[in-house]
């Protein structure tokens, strides 16, 4: 499996995912809501380890760069959770899905060789999704959102890119050095530690309810399998392509909302989805 067919299943979990953070985060406590979401996720990934018995020791230099991506994972999930919770998918997706080119960025600065024409096709796959976020209609239900300033809503969708960037740099790095499996559940469970920590010390509540329960599970398996996915590339040729293809989570999670929430997509929205899946074929050749 390449890494591109790699990114594109994280994309296709990851926008499953934002589709319940837009709605969860209106009505559960957020750091609950992640919360639950990071325990379910380790929860599925040790399983997965003890199904295969994938447990190894890490080398010290591979655990460091392990739990800095685990830093970096648990700020882009905050950042994310937070963007979605303030404002409208057309607003957050486009920057949020700017994060590829920091991942193709890091991996030029890395040694990789990346063409003039590669990096057409990675602005192709960012603008596409950027037109299909851009031109959604949230005007049914989403008033309140729309008030928000959008200054803070701006910052938290720039911090989750930043943090995805390093995430996947990092993770991908580890992942190359050692067995994906042992690097991601490093990442895994220094974000829920330092997450754990925080909410102690400001006091917030751990306990999501029981209604929000089995949605908050579907999406930390839809997480579980969407980082594992992504890590897993690190071990394969062009690995910087998974964090381009699961940009196009935007893109998915507009496109689920019009499969099966009944929102409308334009056509120049489906002309963003033509160019994406453009861009991405070519990276695929």
């Amino acid at each position: 499996m390449s890494a591109l067919t790699l990114g594109l299943i994280a994309a296709l979990m990851w926008g499953f995912h934002d589709i319940c953070v837009r709605f969860v985060s209106q009505k559960v406590p957020l750091m609950a809501s992640l919360m639950t979401v990071l325990f379910v996720g380790t929860a599925f990934h040790l399983t997965l380890m003890l199904a295969q018995g994938s447990f190894a020791a890490l080398p010290a230099p591979v655990v460091g760069v392990s739990a800095l991506s685990g830093v970096f994972f648990l700020v882009a999930s905050l950042g994310l959770y937070g963007a979605f919770q303030r404002g409208p998918v057309r607003l957050v997706a486009p920057i949020i899905a700017s994060f590829p080119i920091l991942s193709v960025g890091w991996a030029a600065l890395g040694g990789a060789q990346i063409s003039l024409v590669q990096w057409g096709a990675v602005a192709l796959i960012i603008i596409g999704v950027s037109t299909v976020a851009a031109l959604a209609d949230d005007s049914a239900g989403d008033n309140t959102l729309e008030a928000v300033p959008k200054g803070r809503t701006i910052l938290y969708a720039s911090i989750a890119a930043l943090g995805f960037a390093g995430t996947f740099a990092l993770g991908q790095m580890a992942s190359a050095a050692a067995g994906e499996m042992p690097v991601t559940l490093v990442t895994r469970l220094v974000a829920i530690g330092l997450l754990c920590a925080g909410m102690l010390a400001f006091r917030l509540p751990f306990w999501p309810g029981v209604q929000a329960l089995p949605i908050l599970a579907l999406m930390g398996l839809a997480d579980g399998i969407a980082l594992l996915c992504v890590m897993t590339a690190g071990h394969l040729a062009d690995a910087q392509y998974a964090a381009v293809a699961s940009s196009t989570f935007g893109l998915l999670t507009i496109v689920l909302a019009w499969a099966f929430l009944k929102e409308r997509m334009s056509a120049l929205q489906w002309l963003g989805c033509a160019a994406a899946f453009c861009g991405i074929g070519y990276l695929a050749l």
